[in-house]
């Protein structure tokens, strides 16, 4: 059974937009929505960018850097570690396999 599809008002700098989500996801989408508004609405406060879609692009690249920033702070070594990972797996098959030595 799937979950039913609704219809959800936010509202982002003085606008309205309808975004459809399943009801378990309503209040995740709101505070996202919150999210955004509050960062659009302080770099709009700076004066430095004019115009919705500049405001709007500025905002999306912040929260994305933000994101990444967390993700690699969240787990600093996991490049690290599968890079290791990869070498080893390389240096385990240059090794003779002592089961072929009997043959």
């Amino acid at each position: 059974m799937t979950e039913e599809i609704k219809s959800v008002t936010i509202r982002i700098l003085d606008r309205e937009f309808q975004v459809s989500c399943p009801e378990s996801e309503r209040l995740a989408l709101l505070e996202a929505a919150a999210l955004l508004h509050d960062r659009m609405q302080e770099i709009r406060s700076e004066g430095k960018l004019i115009g919705l879609d500049r405001i709007a692009v500025m905002a999306a690249l912040n929260l994305a850097h933000q994101l990444l920033a967390l993700k690699r702070q969240a787990n600093p070594l996991s490049e690290q570690w599968l890079e290791r990972i990869h070498l080893l797996n390389e240096q385990l098959a240059q090794v003779d396999d002592p089961a072929e030595r009997l043959h």
